[in-house]
């Protein structure tokens, strides 16, 4: 069931976006060779904490999870796509990074994500994230009343099709705001005027995920996804509302 958010509430998300959007650029600044992804998920929670709000994924398990997540960020290296579990690994020259953020605040929940090249990286790699995040902006611009869901899929996908990456099908962007996962669900394909109309006081994620080869995942036993081929991947996501002419990005 889909459930639109008052302009109060909107205001309120914007607060916890404000919060979030700090929090990973703090985190962000960081990156570098030698550093932990553990590392980054204590700094992450304790600047959420700092600001009054609560990290979201904590304790979070939707219905297919086996137990819940045990982390207060996503860290995900190279070709986990999403869901990847800081850990003691210390990141190296030319890894790509994927930090996915999740906020609670005053009971209303925001997400972003940011893809960080660690040092150096090829110009194939830049290509990817540069291209995976003008994505997340030419399906953001969709995102108006009178426009359908399916022409924020197709915009994403048709752009990154011309620029020869994939996108990842089987995970999606969602609604937001009440719950860390909403409806709709949000495709990163479709058709244009397909799916449904999107109209003032929808909030939702809208989040490409793309890879350099197999558009293909699989799940791994801890609960991360990787791409099928090993191959490199890119993840970039704001949480958006439905305003009455241009769509309002929360998590700036």
């Amino acid at each position: 069931m889909i459930r639109l958010k008052t302009n109060s509430e909107i205001k309120t998300l914007q607060e916890g976006g404000k919060i979030l959007a700090f929090v990973m650029s703090e985190v962000s600044k960081i990156v570098q060779p030698g550093i932990t992804t553990e590392f980054l998920d204590k700094l992450a929670k304790k600047l959420i904490l700092g600001k009054g709000a609560e990290p979201s994924f904590l304790g979070y398990q939707p219905s297919s999870a086996d137990k819940p997540y045990p982390a207060n960020i996503c860290a995900s290296v190279n070709e986990v796509v999403v869901h990847g579990l800081p850990s003691d690994y210390k990141l190296q020259e030319g890894d790509v990074l994927k930090l996915d953020f999740g906020v609670k605040y005053k009971n209303l929940f925001t997400d972003a994500a940011i893809t960080i090249p660690v040092g150096k990286i090829k110009p194939e790699v830049q290509k990817l994230i540069k291209k995976t995040r003008e994505s997340l902006y030419v399906g953001i611009k969709e995102a108006k009343p009178g426009n359908h869901l399916g022409d924020i899929g197709w915009a994403i996908n048709n752009f990154v099709e011309k620029s020869k990456f994939k996108i990842i099908r089987a995970l999606t962007g969602h609604g937001v705001g009440f719950d860390v996962h909403e409806d709709p669900v949000v495709l990163n394909y479709g058709k244009r005027g397909e799916g449904i109309k999107l109209e003032p006081g929808l909030v939702i994620a809208i989040e490409p995920m793309v890879s350099m080869g197999s558009g293909k995942v699989l799940q791994r036993k801890d609960g991360s996804f990787v791409t099928a081929d090993n191959s490199i991947s890119a993840h970039f996501e704001h949480t958006i509302a439905i305003a009455k002419k241009e769509p309002l990005i929360i998590t700036l």
